[in-house]
């Protein structure tokens, strides 16, 4: 009946892991913003990668709707993951108009995502989506850290590492055994980016300033 085992295995575990830290962020986030909007982006990596894990297990035994339609929350999930992240950071790194606006990026991202993927299936889309929330996390965790040498900043810079490394493993479809694909192999590494996203977001603090917080 499980036609990848492993990918289905692998994708489980992330999915336990993400679910399991994120509802520890949002446990501890208090008022604070930030950690909330992480634990959002959190739970949605963990419906994200139960439902991919499903839709590569039991992809033989599954209906085509069905099918289909794991992969169209799956890809949406991602989405969300991606916003809750970028709206997180820039919570805790920007402030004043400065924070207004890419809160209004962050925002319009997610509903052409969105809008997008309900008549696309194309993983390449995602890829592009996450790229792009990545390397707003790069900019600014990277501006934070260097003038702000805040430990949040430290631990999510090398969460945005193990993450690009990951997306190399995939890319170059790098397998270790004929029963652990590249696919396996990178949520092997997800799953360690996740836990360093945590150890980073634990720290995260809406940002006080002029203008308000």
């Amino acid at each position: 009946m499980i036609s990848e085992p492993m990918t289905l295995a692998t994708d489980y575990a992330l999915g336990a892991v993400s679910a399991v830290l994120g509802w520890r962020l949002y446990r501890d986030s208090r008022e604070d913003r930030a950690r909330r909007c992480w634990a959002l982006a959190f739970g949605a990596l963990a419906v994200s990668a139960l439902l991919g894990g499903t839709h590569h297990g039991f992809a033989t035994v599954m209906s085509n709707a069905l099918y289909h339609l794991s992969w169209k929350v799956t890809v949406l999930a991602i989405g969300l993951f991606n916003f809750g992240m970028m709206a997180g950071s820039v919570l805790a790194t920007a402030r004043g108009r400065v924070r207004t606006g890419l809160l209004a990026f962050a925002g319009a991202q997610v509903a052409l995502y969105t809008a997008w993927m309900l008549t696309h299936d194309e993983y390449r889309y995602v890829v592009l989506d996450s790229a792009i929330a990545m390397l707003a996390l790069l900019l600014m965790h990277g501006w934070s850290a260097a003038v702000r040498r805040d430990q949040a900043s430290f631990w999510v810079l090398a969460a945005i590492a193990v993450s690009a490394l990951a997306a190399l493993v995939q890319y170059c479809r790098v397998a270790l055994h004929e029963h652990f694909n590249h696919n396996d192999l990178y949520h092997v590494n997800q799953i360690a980016g996740v836990v360093l996203f945590y150890r980073g977001g634990k720290l995260l603090r809406d940002r006080a300033g002029p203008n308000g917080t």
